[in-house]
Order: C-alpha cells, then structure tokens, then sequence
C-alpha cells in the first residue's frame, strides 16, 4: 500500500474515532448513559453528527451566611416532572429534601444537583439540615 493511501486511511480512522468520542461522551446526569446500535454508529460516521438539543435548566437555589438568597425559593413542578434543583452555599452544610428523602453536601466549590423524578405530589421543605433553616419550597402538584 502506498504512502499516500495509508495516511488517508489514517485519517479516515482518526475522523471516527474523534465523531465516536463525542457522540459516546457520557453527560453529568444522574441517569446512566445509553449507548448506540452499530448501525446508529455506522450512520453517525457517514454524516456530521446532529447537535444535541440544550439540557434543562436547573433551579438555582443560593444560600448566604446560612439564609436563603431572595427569601424561600418556590419550586412548582407537576407530577411526572423531572426535577433539577441546584443549592448552592457560601458556607459547609447539608441540603435536605424533605419528602422524598434526599441530601447533598454542599459549601465552598461543591454545589449540591438534586435530579429526579416527582412522583409524589405535595408540598416539600428544602432546608439547610443543621442550621434548620428553609431555603426552598417544592410543590409537586398533581
């Protein structure tokens, strides 16, 4: 095989290989990553991949020297939601959902991602666990 004709295969490999990284590269999500058939590949190497449509937003929650930023956040979802709820803190502590039983470290450099699906509707206190203070209200309604 000629020089010429092993540096365009290289290349060719190379282009699948990069299209491939990105097309697999798991996300930040809590859900596990789905990877595609040979044949999604198959057609994802023979055309520019599609771009993929903006992740949702998550809530911002922010809490100050221990007091919610702007009052109580108020979350309303309807039931069947997928929920995301980002806290962040100014100050080591633990964010706590009430209801559906979830906590996150959060402080310094370490925001707490809640994502999950709102299967149980009510009303639910999102608090800053040791300080006792509510920073968020979530109403799932149904």
């Amino acid at each position: 095989m000629k020089t010429r004709h092993r540096l365009a295969v290289l290349a060719a490999a190379a282009a699948v290989i990069v299209v491939l990284f990105v097309v697999l590269q798991p996300s930040d999500d809590d859900e596990a990553a789905t990877t595609p058939t040979t044949a999604t590949a198959a057609a994802t190497t023979t055309q520019a991949a599609a771009p993929k449509p903006p992740r949702p937003e998550y809530v911002e929650v922010r809490a100050r020297d221990l007091k919610p930023v702007g009052g109580v956040k108020k979350i309303k979802v309807t039931k069947g939601d997928t929920v995301r709820i980002a806290v962040i803190s100014d100050t080591d502590e633990e964010a706590h959902l009430h209801g559906y039983d979830l906590s996150r470290e959060i402080g310094p450099g370490k925001v707490g991602r809640y994502r999950f699906k709102a299967d149980i509707d009510g009303i639910f206190e999102l608090e800053l666990e040791n300080a006792g203070v509510q920073i968020a209200e979530l109403r799932v309604e149904p």
